[in-house]
């Protein structure tokens, strides 16, 4: 039977819709979860939560948890990686904290920029340790990856484990769509997209519904200020910047508007507070979620275990349809994140791109894109400098190429000089301390 391996199983909600998803499909009827976490509370609720979903689905599934991550991997046929190094606290406030105190301001922090760059050297040792044990306890898995920043996780695992088979998944392109029926007024499903470049920071190619392209609507709905109405899936984050990045470069991104601010040197600037007000950027707004979200599940692993069972929908992550097409053989298509090995050939070969997918018994084939608009390259390539320069910073183990990552990422370099990025990364390094490789350690800050 198919052994499905969650390593950071602790992320309950997402594990949650995870296992959910599979419990939809016939086909992996007695499938084994085998959820792993190094927070042995976290993982006992849920256990929980995974044993309730089984009982409300009628179907035939096993639970299994464990402390030790070889454990988990024993055997899997699919592994599912969702997890983040140093969690909230302290990494996530240090790489808001000591930014801000060089005035460098974030809104996410965890692709790009000084926050995403730290996030990536956190993590990908840690991803490499699994890829290490899932070469000798299940050779044939396949690594379903969820943990950021992806760009770099998915290009370093590569890197490294070359036969590794993996792909990177996100939800930024389903949400997106959902985002745009909601301003259009449209069923999403009857929307029609090709999208291509690199996560977080890919494009609509086309965006049609009907056989007629969307752009002019919303093109014209922005400038009549009609759009973007009042968001779907983020309240407190509207959608501008994203629509203004259209009005000029002529193509929809895939990724919020509060990520993509922090990406591009346009919007987060020293002495420009009506760029702030006028797109509504909503800086900090990752510290906020991740004590908004501690707050909610609180609440929700005590509705949890209080009650008799736990109903769930289908959910639009692409996991366990490609868990199902695998299996089955019945082809399935997905966008997911893939070293480039000729699909955009526009794009550095080997950077992680994120194009259509077709998934089947033969696993995950990248489909081909080249017809990705000069200045979108133009702007993919800004990050893949960044990325590159992280990957090459953890595979050569040289400390030097973290500075250079900081400073050739564009909102950084757009406010900070040179001196001041080599403090502000030193100060990080010494921060993070233990929670980073060893070639990257510091003295800690006085």
């Amino acid at each position: 039977m198919t052994r499905i391996a969650f390593i950071g199983a602790g992320s309950t909600i997402f594990m949650k819709n995870i296992i959910g998803d599979c419990l939809h499909f016939p086909a992996l009827d007695g499938v084994t979860f085998a959820l792993m976490d190094i927070d042995a509370h976290r993982l006992e609720e849920s256990a929980l939560v995974a044993r309730k979903l089984i009982a409300a689905s009628g179907r035939s599934a096993h639970v299994e948890t464990t402390l030790d991550r070889r454990e988990a991997l024993d055997g899997a046929d699919f592994v599912v990686t969702a997890f983040q190094i140093g969690g909230y606290e302290p990494s996530t406030v240090i790489d808001f904290d000591i930014p801000k105190r060089y005035g460098l301001r974030q809104t996410i922090a965890d692709t790009l920029g000084v926050g995403g760059i730290m996030r990536g050297l956190r993590t990908v040792p840690h991803l490499w340790a699994v890829a290490a044990d899932m070469a000798e306890l299940c050779p044939g898995a396949l690594l379903l990856q969820y943990v950021n920043p992806m760009a770099i996780n998915t290009w370093a695992l590569a890197e490294r484990f070359p036969n590794l088979k993996q792909v990177g998944l996100c939800h930024s392109v389903q949400n997106t769509v959902e985002e745009l029926a909601h301003d259009l007024d449209l069923p999403k499903d009857e929307i029609r997209y090709r999208v291509a470049g690199v996560n977080h920071v890919a494009f609509f190619l086309e965006l049609t519904h009907g056989g007629e392209s969307l752009y002019p609507r919303l093109g014209e709905g922005y400038r009549a200020g009609r759009l973007p109405k009042p968001p779907l899936l983020m309240p407190r984050c509207p959608n501008k910047v994203r629509y203004e990045v259209m009005e000029h470069l002529g193509y929809f991104c895939t990724e919020s508007s509060e990520h993509l601010a922090e990406y591009v040197p346009w919007f987060i600037k020293s002495g420009r507070e009506d760029l702030i007000e006028t797109f509504q950027i909503p800086l900090d707004e990752y510290p906020k979620r991740c004590v908004e979200q501690m707050a909610d599940w609180s609440a929700q692993a005590a509705s949890y275990r209080d009650a008799g069972e736990i109903s769930f929908e289908k959910s639009h992550e692409f996991a366990a349809e490609i868990i199902n097409a695998v299996v089955t053989d019945a082809p399935f298509p997905i966008y997911g994140n893939l070293p480039n090995r000729g699909q955009a050939p526009q794009l550095p070969m080997g950077a992680a791109v994120e194009v259509p997918c077709m998934v089947d018994a033969n696993g995950v084939q990248p489909t081909v894109v080249d017809d990705i608009p000069p200045q979108l390259v133009a702007l993919m390539r800004s990050q893949i400098n960044v990325q590159e320069l992280v990957v090459r910073a953890l595979s050569e183990e040289n400390a030097e190429h973290i500075y250079h990552a900081a400073m050739l990422d564009p909102h950084t370099a757009a406010e900070l000089d040179l001196r001041q990025i080599r403090a502000l990364v030193s100060d990080l390094l010494a921060a993070h301390g233990d929670m980073l490789p060893a070639f990257a350690r510091m003295p800690k800050a006085a």
